[in-house]
């Protein structure tokens, strides 16, 4: 289990505890969580789960593959360093405490 905190655009912070193994756009979005669409139910084809994980805490994932790399290159928002798909992030207690930033637009 792990305590993950999502910051949406707004600024509305909202703390969820996901089960190992649960990514976190499962997460966001059995908890609602604004600015989480999931369109493609985790199967990272469609980049509507983009999210900013803390520049701090990057090297506790999992490295991007070469899919996700790829749809990162769709996201609607701003592209940055520390973008990712939350559907391909699995919650562990590694991630105690993250911290994730919803961008304003997923579409």
């Amino acid at each position: 289990m792990a305590n993950i905190t999502f910051i949406e655009a707004s600024g509305q912070s909202t703390t969820v505890n996901l089960a190992d193994g649960w990514s976190l756009m499962q997460g966001a979005t059995a908890n609602g969580i604004d600015g989480i669409l999931g369109e493609c139910g985790g199967s990272c084809a469609c980049a509507t789960c983009h999210c900013y994980v803390d520049e701090s805490r990057l090297g506790d994932l999992p490295p991007a593959s070469e899919g996700e790399l790829g749809m990162l290159d769709n996201v609607a928002a701003e592209r940055r360093p520390n973008s990712r798909l939350a559907c391909q992030i699995k919650a562990s207690a590694a991630l105690e405490g993250l911290l994730v930033h919803l961008p304003a637009t997923q579409e």
